[in-house]
Parts: structure tokens; sequence; C-alpha cells
């Protein structure tokens, strides 16, 4: 039980070890200590902001299948599933499932992967047996941490070898997909390896691996995303030859045509492809990394890390995707002492056989009939179903068949032959590879000047004064497709695209450190950018040990990351292009929005349909609906952060609290809005184009939110030790999106649940050496807003158990368990899988 104070913070207590040390166990509790939070050794306590800390003892008492899995349970974190390899942290708010604004951390490095701008899961960091702690900042850290911070970081600490010695195996065997609608039963495995050796008493060494295999969550959501389409003509439901459920692709507005049949107007589209006829789900993740440790003089260490991962499974952005041979790396060397701390690392990605699940099914679509010709057959086919007298329904009906003649269908040798050749096209206008080559390096460099420099400062004065730099270059190859170099002469040559920044942190003790002041200043320059400016100011009052009560202010930013600055992706007719000047020249300029055009193009189709209007007279009628763009580049992103929160020990320090208050004030959302540039600059012939696909170019493009945007929230844990055996545990974390001001509907989805509840209790020794746990989860419904699809994801709720078996003599141990135990599937987000329960034993040994 000598870990606590850990349990406390984290849902998962932990009652492990030391049983016979009980008297000792509170006095330790008060030792712990974080270093994320103001990047240096501070007690847990007087951190001045909100920051939670899970040790290696908790996530392996806890029910979930791994220490990345269990982070859903920490107080104030919010986790998303895109794919059963690739979760997605948070923290206050507006998720996403590529998350820029929340980074994840490794022994302090990045990782996320440089095209994407963020961490894919886990990939990068460490596995269940490398785990030491993690340390969770939960709001706005960009102070200390600049750019990808807004809504805070996690940094997952590993294991020193010179500390943890020996060789270690897990072996996870689970199954999946019980009772699941569109799958067999499936098994999951998991082994791990560890090794660790001091070879000298100053060198030392370890080696990590981890090898996955599995079958995804599957995404299936059929809810209608364009059911009126055909509102003029009565078709609705199986009726709509325009219908798109959510993970159906090549269905989409550009897969879409208005065609003239029988005198009337229809909106009909190509058939597409359901999510599971185009994706292989089969999933399959091998890690491994690679540490070698100096001790360079006492209290000095220097070290080289090397992490790589190699994943099968699948991500989401606007589009899902199949991630296939996806390489992620990174080289580290990293220098520590008491006062002085350097990295220097870089990250690469290769995303191999990736390929694009929605240009998929409309290529394949498109690869064995044409636009023209199918909506060609399928006039033919709607006409001779009329004349032989059918109903408008059927006839749609039939006529789809007949254009559909020929056409691949899954599960066949043509068809899979055909899948893996547009595979390995790197042109969506005819393909569907992801082909990107991307890497940064990144360096820093933190002084504590008052450590040993000017200690008689810190000894006189109670002042700590810490001083740090950092900066990242982006190196992005073109691929002629995601990426082009759009420089004058650069064609071909990789782009780059720089930052760096520094800052000043000042901490001053009062009234023999009952009070306790601090205050950051952090500059930072983009190359694109002017400087942004950065402020923490910081107070922490403890009028006795026990009970600490803090406040704080502070501002955040974020520089576009290389696919908001620089993409140039051609997505299902729609131009995705980047947001910086270099890249997106003369489009903001022409445009207008895509959601006025579609407007009108409606109330155009209506008038002709029902009113009897000719076309002409139609388009003059309306063409005041259309609305000229009026955004402009792209931005730095910017939060304002009122904090205050408490800490304290209760009933004999049996009871543990901890409360946050926040509130979050963002301006220059960098959001992404639909326009089209018609092909005219005429005024009076723009309204003509603009009602005719062909003569309009469709475009979507990053830029800002005009939208002042609040947020706030507040998030309470307690934790209770009873009888030295027994811990209960209870957190909720309250989110709450206000009014925008200057609402301009462009502003990012908030995406968050307004209430998140976790309980849990745990037992230790309930028989000898037998420990138990039993935790439970539930989150509110809450609206979801992406550009794949918008609309209101569900409340749900997991129970999940385990019982571990622990046998001493052998150094081993048996987990039985299971996540989401009554098998209640449920979606983290729209567009996203179905999450079933997952049934496991994991065997584990030590052999020093």
């Amino acid at each position: 039980m000598k870990y606590l104070f850990t349990t406390l913070i984290f849902t998962f207590p932990i009652i492990c070890q030391a049983q016979s040390q009980p008297d000792t166990l509170k006095a330790r509790s008060l030792d712990e200590v974080v270093v994320t939070a103001s990047r240096v050794i501070e007690s847990i306590l007087v951190s001045p902001v909100s920051v939670q800390k899970v040790s290696a003892k908790a996530t392996a008492l806890s029910p979930a299948l791994s220490f990345f899995d269990a982070l859903e349970n920490v107080q104030g974190v919010h986790m998303i599933t895109p794919s059963m390899g690739f979760k997605v942290l948070n923290a206050r708010g507006f998720s996403n499932t590529t998350n820029v604004r929340f980074a994840q951390l490794t022994d302090g490095m990045d990782v996320q992967s440089p095209h994407i701008g963020g961490a894919i899961g886990n990939a990068l960091g460490p596995t269940d047996l490398d785990i030491a702690s993690i340390e969770i900042l939960p709001g706005t850290a960009s102070a200390l941490y600049g750019m990808n911070t807004v809504n805070g970081l996690a940094n997952f600490f590993t294991k020193n070898p010179f500390n943890s010695e020996g060789l270690s195996i897990q072996q996870k065997t689970a199954l999946n997909h019980l009772s699941d609608s569109h799958s067999r039963a499936r098994p999951f495995t998991e082994t791990t390896l560890r090794f660790a050796k001091v070879v000298t008493p100053r060198l030392a060494f370890k080696i990590n691996g981890a090898f996955t295999k599995g079958y995804d969550w599957i995404a299936s959501d059929q809810t209608e995303l364009n059911g009126n389409a055909n509102s003029s003509t009565q078709l609705f439901g199986a009726d709509n030859p325009a219908s798109d459920p959510v993970n159906k692709y090549g269905n989409e507005s550009s897969n879409r045509k208005t065609v003239t049949l029988g005198g009337k107007r229809y909106v009909v589209s190509r058939t597409g492809y359901q999510e599971a006829e185009v994706v292989d789900y089969n999933l399959q993740n091998i890690k491994g990394d690679l540490g070698l440790y100096y001790k360079v003089a006492p209290g000095a260490m220097l070290t080289y890390t090397y992490h790589f991962g190699l994943l099968d499974n699948v991500y989401q952005r606007a589009n899902r995707f199949r991630l296939e041979n996806y390489l992620v790396q990174q080289h580290g060397i990293q220098y520590q002492s008491a006062s002085v701390q350097a990295k220097l690392y870089v990250n690469s990605e290769n995303t191999g056989r990736s390929y694009n699940l929605r240009s998929m099914a409309e290529n394949l679509d498109r690869s064995y009939k044409s636009d023209t010709d199918w909506y060609a057959d399928f006039t033919r086919g709607f006409n001779n179903a009329i004349t032989g007298g059918d109903a408008v329904a059927n006839a749609m009906r039939q006529a789809r068949a007949t254009a559909d003649a020929g056409r691949y269908l899954p599960g066949t040798d043509a068809f899979n032959t055909q899948l893996r050749k547009l595979q390995d096209i790197n042109n969506w206008d005819a393909g569907a590879a992801l082909r990107v080559k991307a890497d940064f390096v990144h360096a820093e460099v933190q002084v504590s000047l008052t450590e040993k420099y000017l200690k008689a400062w810190k000894d006189e004065y109670e002042l700590d004064i810490l001083l740090g730099a950092d900066h990242r270059t982006y190196i992005i190859v073109p691929d002629g497709n995601y990426f082009v170099n759009p420089e004058p002469g650069k064609d071909g040559k990789n782009i780059t695209y720089c930052k760096t920044g520094g800052y000043v942190s000042l901490n001053k003790g009062l009234f023999q450190k009952k009070l306790r002041l601090g205050v950051v200043l952090r500059a930072d320059k983009n190359n694109y950018f002017k400087t942004t400016f950065n402020p923490r100011l910081s107070a922490v009052y403890s009028p006795v040990h026990d009970h600490n009560v803090r406040v704080s202010f502070q501002t955040g930013y974020r520089f576009p990351s290389i696919f908001e600055a620089y993409s140039n992706v051609n997505s299902g007719g729609v131009k995705r292009v980047g947001g910086l000047p270099v890249m997106s020249q003369g489009i903001f300029e022409n445009a207008w929005l895509a959601n006025s055009i579609t407007s009108f193009q409606q109330a155009v189709l209506s008038d002709i349909n029902q009113s009897g209007l000719a076309q002409d007279a139609a388009i003059e009628k309306n063409k005041g609906l259309l609305k000229k763009n009026p955004y402009t580049y792209v931005k730095p992103e910017h939060t304002k952060t009122w904090e205050a929160g408490y800490k304290g020990l209760f009933l004999d320090r049996a009871l543990f609290v901890n409360a946050d208050l926040y509130f979050n004030r963002y301006s220059n959302f960098i959001a992404q809005a639909n326009m089209n540039v018609p092909v005219s600059t005429d005024a009076s012939i723009i309204p003509h184009d603009l009602y005719d696909k062909a003569r309009q170019a469709q475009y979507r493009m990053y830029t800002n939110s005009r939208s002042i945007i609040n947020n706030y929230g507040f998030s309470v844990g307690l934790s209770y030790q009873l009888e030295k055996k027994w811990v209960f545990g209870v957190n909720t974390t309250f989110a709450k999106l206000k009014n925008a001001e200057n609402q301009d509907g462009l502003e990012d989805g908030f995406n968050t649940p307004k209430w998140m509840w976790n309980g849990s209790v745990s037992r230790t020794n309930l028989l000898d050496n037998l420990d138990a746990t039993v935790s439970y989860k539930w989150q509110s419904g809450y609206y979801s807003q992406t550009f794949l699809v918008t609309g209101n994801v569900p409340s749900y709720s997991s129970l999940d158990a385990q019982l571990t078996y622990r046998l001493p003599m052998l150094k081993s141990l048996v987990k039985v368990g299971a996540s989401n135990l009554l098998n209640k599937y449920y979606v983290s987000f729209l567009g996203g899988p179905s999450v079933g329960g997952m049934y496991y034993v994991t065997l584990a040994f030590n052999v020093q």
C-alpha cells in the first residue's frame, strides 16, 4: 500500500506490497513528486496547475487491457477510440480523432507523427513492462511546453535500467467481438519482452519489444446523411437514390449528380461500398525500443534511445484510412543533471502502403465504369423501367441495377486485385494511396540557475529561476498528392517548417513557503508568423502541509500543423488546401461558401420540380442565397485559461480530495471551411456557375473561426483507504461549451461529454496473494461535429473487473479480467467503430 497517494489521484486504487508497513504509508504518500507541472521536481500537493500522476502499480491493477487504456479513467481525461490500435487522449474539450491540441511525451520527448500532428495512440510510447509512471496536465501547458499543448499533455516515464535490471515477459490472450452482428468472435494476443542489464557501474542498457495481433473494432453506422436530397420528389429512406450512410463511402457529394428523368430533376449518387468491404480489419502492431544509459558523473546521465512502431490499423481524419506497414521512429539523445537538461531527437514517419477508404470506394466504382457512362446507363435503366410500368421508386432501383452491371463485387478475386492496384496509385482522383514521408528535428535545453549557479539566491530568498529554449524543424517530402512544395523553383524539393522559442520561469516562496508565487514568460517565433508571447502566473497557498489551494492564469497558442499549413490533397473531388498564403493565394479571395451554394442549389431544384420555373429563372430568383467567403489565411490559435484548484487530506489522511475549476477563452480557432470557386469572375455568370458542379472547383480550406469561444468545467476526485486493504475511488468531470461570441458556425466541434463519472473499488489479499479491482465508467451523450458526420453520440457505460493472483516464489502473476464486462457495444464518437467487451488472461514473470 505504499503507493496510496498515486491511487488517490488515479481512479484505480493500488494496494500492493509492504502490507507489514502501514505506519509508514501516509508519510510516504506525502513525498510523491511530479516534474511535468513546472519542469522541476516538486511535491504534487503544491503543483501550481492541475496535474494527475499514475504509477505503474496502479495501471497493473486496473482492469484495462493496457496502461494506455487505463488512462481513460483518470480524472479529467477523455479518450476516444478510432481504432483498437489508435486511441486518442484529450482534456477539457474540443476533442477530435487527430488531436493536435494535446501532446504525448515519452521521457519528455514528443512522440507525435509529423504529418498527422499528434501521436498514433501509444505507437512510440512504452510497453506495460517498461512504464514507470505517467503525469497528465489536463489544461493549457504552452508557457512551458510550447506548441500543441493548448489542451494539455501526457508524459510517460520509463524505467531506468540501473534501477530495474532483469528479464520480464508478459503474454496477453483475449477474446472480443462476442455477439457482434458484423463479425464472429476473434482472438487478440500481445507478447511483450523487456530486458535490462547493468554492464558497469556507469553503463546500462534496456531493450523492449511488443507484438500485437487482433481484429479491429468495426465501423458500420448506417445513419443517413443525405436523407432530404430528393425531398422535392418525395423519395426518402430506401427509395432515396442519393442515400449516404455514415460508414458507406463513394456516394458522397462529389459522387452525386442531378439528372433529369421523366421531366423531373433527381439527385443520384454512385453506389459506393461499406467500410468493411474496403478495409482489412486485421490489426497488427510491432513496436520496440532500445536505451543506452551512461552516468557521466554523480547525478548526471547521458541517454540514447531509439523507438519504432510498425502499424496495421485504422486512422481517422476527415476520412478514415487503413494504415498498413506504417512506420514511425524516434532517435533521441538526452542529458540530465540537477541543473541542466538537454534533448535532441528526430521523429520520422513513412506511411507505407496505407490508403484512404473513401477514395478507395469511389475509385473502385469509377475504375469499372466512368461517371459519364454510369449515369447514362442509369438513365437508360430508369426509362426502361418506367416504360414497363414501374413506379418511380422501383424504377430507381432497376436503374441502379442496370448501371451497376459489371461492378467489382466484394470478396471476388477481381475486386481484391483492383483494390491492391488502387492501393498503390498515389493520386486520389484515380487511386487511394497515402504516401507520406515526414520528419521533425527537435532540440531543447533547460537550465536551473538557482540549483547550482545561483544557489545562494535559492537558499536566502527562496527563489527558483529556470531558463529554457527549444527549436523544431519539420521536413516534409513532397509526394505530389498529399504535399507539394509551393515555393517557386522548389518543385519536388523538401518543405521545411520551423519554430523557435524560449521561456524564463521564476518561483518565489513567501511566509516560510506557505505562499508560493510563480511567473513564466514564453516567446515563440514561427517562420510564417509574428512572435507570440505566452505568460503563466500562479499562486499556491498552503496554510498547513495537508491542505493546498492554487490559482493560475496562463495563455496558450498553437501554430498550424504541417497538414493545416501545407496540405494540397484532392479528396473526393474536394481540394483540401493548407491555409498559408503560399498555398492558398487566390482561393479565399474568389470563393463562395459551400453551405450557401447547397441551399441555393436545393432552392433552385425545388422551384424547377414543384413550381415549374425554368432553370435560368429559378437561378435568378434564388441567387441571393449565395454568400461570398469571408475567411482568409490561417493564423495561430490562442487561448486564455483561468484555473483554481485544491488538494487536501482528511480523516487522518485516509481521505484524499483533488479538485479543479477552469475557464477557457479561445480565439482564432484553426478550423476548416468549405468553399467553391466558380470558373467565371463575371458577377452575372457566377450564380449559373455555382449551380453547375462542372463549372466550379470545390475546396476545404484551413482558416480561423471568427468566433470567440468560451468553455468551462471542473473535476473532483475522492479516494478513501479503509482498513489498509480497501481503497475506494470516485471522480467526476464536468465540461461545458458556453455560447460563442461572434458565432460563425466555423468553430471546431466541442465533441466532449458534459459529464464523466468513474468509480472503483480495490482489495488486496482478498485471499492470499489474490488482488481484485472492479471499476465503472459512465459518460453522458454529447453533440459530435466533424467533417465526416455531425450528430449526437449516445451516452454509454462500461463495467470492468480483474483478478490478479501473484506467485511470489516464481516472481510471476496470472491476471484474468474484462473491459466492458457486460459487452454493451458503444461508440465513442460518430463515424467511429462500435466497441464491445474484451476478455483476457495475462501471464507475466520476471527473471533477475
